[in-house]
């Protein structure tokens, strides 16, 4: 009887996948190409995916009755490539955030997928896809539901439909553009595409805006060295003026933008710390080339989906306080206060206080328990998330030495039936402590105030820095052909 118990439900994992296979065919889905793209091509795809994502930044929503008001994702929206009041509200977020709980899924042997078999990996994709349109309509209704956009009664349920009618759309080009870059049509991942022109579009924003902002004694420029420029010009006391370029608070400023220079160049030094297995081929005989495993094995993984994780507890937080101000369990998982400038709230309070990074140095003097916290909750999460990515991104030591074996490879030195053992010895070390890295260096950018905080930074030169090693292959390809 046991037997039939365990028999039963093994196959009613099996059916929890297969059960979506019917609703596939209703998602739509961009076809892989008929051969394989030159680099010229890609280049031309890559631009035109950027340019429909730059277009959609720059549409605002139709029908929203106030732009006004606390942002739930202010903290994550540069990491999420979202930008709020427009088509592209959502940004990513329900691509990770369904990446996250398939893997979680997973991991948890709530889904039973074999990677090995092919159907298995079309069905995973496809509930992947099915289940980021879901959170994608999800999402849309809970941000009209939360006020964002004014309330339901003000809205009117007309324009209230819109809304999550344009969300909607906007979420589904996103997800098909990030489909199109991923079947080879362009170069690298939508999704790291996305996040990086964002990044990258804040720092210069923060560093160049001429909007101006009025204080209590005198008007100043958001940009930091337009600020700079402004404060040398305008100010008698030319020392005072440099202090303030340096030292002003609720704006961006110098040692804002030198801290995230400072982190730019860290990030790219210790994209060089790698270990390289030398290797050779049965079939031909002297031919030898290096295998490198890096210290970021899982590149900016973890920090992608610690972000999601985040910001959708901040997002949840939110609301309920805004709602339940008064429950004790709404009041544990986040107190949120408004702040006079930015349209923004902060957590004050609660769980969504300790994973919160500490704004400035005061802030950590003033509660270094907050900042250990903060500090640990980084550290465990990256390390955890880079070592369960392993397992379904087909990086694990087993996957890896299947690869090699497939192409006749095997490690110099070392018998055939070893290399799981020799990968397994450095693979999941290398992405436990990828992941730790990550999260130091989050945790130091956050404390020194860098622009776009400190995730935002490690996911910027982790991108640029595969786009260039992307390049510098397509270089040597074509200097070799």
């Amino acid at each position: 009887m046991g037997i039939d118990l365990k028999h039963a439900m093994s196959g009613e994992k099996v059916r929890l996948l297969t059960l979506i296979r019917p609703a596939l065919a209703l998602v739509p889905e961009v076809e892989k190409p008929r051969g394989k793209y030159q680099f010229r091509e890609k280049v031309i795809w890559t631009g035109v995916t950027l340019f429909l994502y730059l277009i959609c930044c720059q549409i605002p929503l139709y029908g929203v009755a106030r732009a006004s008001g606390s942002d739930p994702f202010y903290w994550m929206r540069v990491i999420l490539a979202s930008n709020r009041g427009t088509l592209m509200e959502l940004g990513i977020s329900p691509i990770v955030t369904s990446s996250m709980v398939m893997q979680f899924l997973g991991n948890a042997r709530i889904i039973d997928v074999d990677m090995k078999v092919k159907e298995d990996r079309n069905l995973l994709k496809g509930a992947e896809k099915l289940l980021s349109l879901i959170i994608c309509v999800c999402e849309a209704f809970a941000y009209v539901w939360s006020g964002m956009y004014g309330d339901i009664s003000q809205l009117g349920a007309g324009n209230a439909l819109l809304i999550v009618m344009q969300l909607s759309f906007a979420g589904i080009v996103v997800i098909m553009l990030d489909e199109m870059m991923d079947k080879g049509y362009g170069l690298g991942s939508g999704i790291s595409l996305f996040i990086a022109t964002n990044i990258c579009e804040n720092i210069i924003w923060r560093a160049f805006s001429p909007i101006t902002i009025r204080r209590e004694n005198e008007t100043e420029f958001e940009g930091a060295i337009i600020a700079l420029v402004h404060f040398l010009l305008t100010k008698q006391n030319k020392v005072s003026a440099i202090h303030q370029a340096f030292y002003r608070s609720n704006s961006p400023n110098i040692n804002n933008l030198l801290a995230t220079v400072f982190v730019f160049l860290i990030v790219i030094y210790f994209q060089g710390f790698k270990v390289e297995l030398k290797m050779s081929n049965h079939k031909v005989r002297g031919y030898e080339q290096t295998y490198p495993i890096k210290l970021f094995y899982t590149s900016n993984i973890p920090i992608i989906l610690q972000t999601a994780l985040v910001s959708n507890l901040y997002f949840l937080s939110q609301i309920f306080y805004k709602r339940f101000k008064t429950n004790f369990l709404v009041r544990l998982l986040g107190v949120w206060q408004e702040l006079e400038y930015g349209g923004q709230s902060i957590p004050v309070s609660g769980i969504a206080y300790y994973i919160s990074p500490p704004r400035d140095w005061q802030d950590i003097v003033a509660d270094p328990f907050h900042a250990v916290v903060y500090s640990i909750f980084v550290l465990g999460i990256c390390a955890l998330f880079s070592r369960l990515w392993l397992a379904v991104s087909g990086q694990a030591p087993e996957d890896v030495a299947k690869q090699l074996k497939d192409q006749q490879m095997f490690f110099t030195g070392h018998r055939e039936e070893s290399m799981i053992s020799q990968l397994r010895r450095y693979i999941p070390t290398a992405a436990a402590l990828g992941g730790m890295c990550i999260g130091i260096l989050t945790i130091i950018s956050d404390f020194m105030g860098a622009i776009g905080s400190g995730t935002g930074i490690l996911l910027a030169v982790n991108i640029i820095y595969g786009y260039c090693e992307m390049f510098q292959k397509q270089r040597d390809d074509i200097s070799f052909d």
